[in-house]
């Protein structure tokens, strides 16, 4: 391939070890997990428990990491009425961009700064990440400028995201991710259940927070990205909760 050519991710295509730059990565027990997901708690999205999980047996997801927009009581429910499928997590909006959150127990509120908000999931002894941080087309990305200013603060990057609509944006952030030596996840961002599992990391299993950074740190990222079409049912959401006084 050119050098910086679009290429789209495939299958099993591995995120290189900070330890071992350009070698794929050991996958262990190969457990894949899509790290970026919305459910109805998001006013974006409509996904229901029972279409998430569903969605998740015919994807053969592990599990799922809810990042609710700037919220966690949909990911503490889920995690009780599932608890070896979902994990806790939060998508933040900062005042530079958004960031994810994972091993939280307590809500980090929006409108921080982004050295305030890694200081309070750290503080909660949860890990934190930005999301989709070089999509050019989205609002909500940090940029470049703020993306290298930060990396040192981070423990992860979403190299990753299904919902990018510029393949080059998703590579750039694997790239300064993997020259950083930062560990890279990926998700579908979904907002709808057929979403799900667009994206996801292949990787051993753990038990910490410390552990899944190691475990990250080896695993192997796959899937494609969804139609720009998708966006459109985050659009849906958020009208018919407006026209239900939601």
């Amino acid at each position: 391939m050119v050098a910086g050519q679009p290429q789209e991710i495939g299958e099993g295509i591995p995120f290189s070890s900070p330890a071992t730059p350009g070698e794929a990565g050991d996958v262990g027990q190969g457990m894949r997990i899509d790290f970026h997901c919305h459910t109805h708690y998001s006013r974006d999205s409509l996904t229901s428990f029972e279409s998430l999980l569903h969605r998740m047996d015919r994807r053969g997801l592990d599990k799922v990491v809810i990042t609710d927009h700037n919220a966690i009581d949909g990911a503490l429910e889920f995690r009780r009425r599932a608890p070896g499928r979902f994990l806790v997590g939060e998508e933040i909006k900062t005042t530079h961009g958004e960031l994810l959150a994972l091993f939280i127990s307590e809500l980090i509120p929006p409108g921080l700064s982004l050295q305030e908000t890694i200081a309070r999931v750290h503080d909660q002894g949860g890990v934190v990440g930005a999301s989709h941080p070089l999509d050019r087309l989205r609002r909500e990305a940090m940029g470049r400028e703020t993306f290298e200013s930060i990396h040192d603060q981070l423990d992860f990057a979403e190299i990753f995201n299904a919902r990018v609509i510029l393949p080059d944006d998703n590579h750039l952030a694997r790239r300064l991710a993997s020259g950083w030596g930062l560990a890279g996840t990926a998700g579908s961002d979904a907002h709808s259940p057929w979403e799900v599992g667009r994206a996801y990391v292949e990787m051993g299993s753990f038990d910490s927070g410390e552990a899944f950074l190691d475990c990250l740190a080896q695993g192997r990222v796959g899937g494609r990205l969804s139609s720009p079409l998708v966006h459109l049912t985050s659009t849906y959401a958020k009208w018919r909760r407006r026209l239900k006084g939601q």
